[in-house]
């Protein structure tokens, strides 16, 4: 079984945008703006996308999430991992 390589830290950098950081020392950023941009899911984010701004890290590091009206919505820290990009890490924290 494959552990989850957790985050060590998650900041936005425009809307659904986000620069993240592993514990094994991966930096990537992260583009969900496809996957923001449909759905009932993220509406909230939609409209009003300076939301987008108060994502969180749960305490362990295996996902970001925002709060909404009914809860919280999250995202793994493997599916963020697949969709970041393969950056140096000193190049990715240009993308701020």
């Amino acid at each position: 079984m494959n552990e989850i390589t957790r985050m060590k830290s998650v900041e936005p950098v425009l809307y659904g945008v986000l620069k993240i950081a592993w514990l094994d020392g991966y930096q990537g950023v992260v583009d969900l703006r496809s996957l923001l941009a449909d759905g009932e899911i993220f509406e909230f984010l939609r409209k009003t996308p300076e939301r987008f701004n108060e994502v969180k890290l749960e305490g362990y590091g295996h996902t970001v999430f925002w709060i909404d009206d009914e809860g919280d919505e999250s995202l793994g820290s493997d599916s963020l991992r697949r969709r970041a990009n393969d950056k140096p890490k000193s190049s990715a924290s240009q993308a701020e």
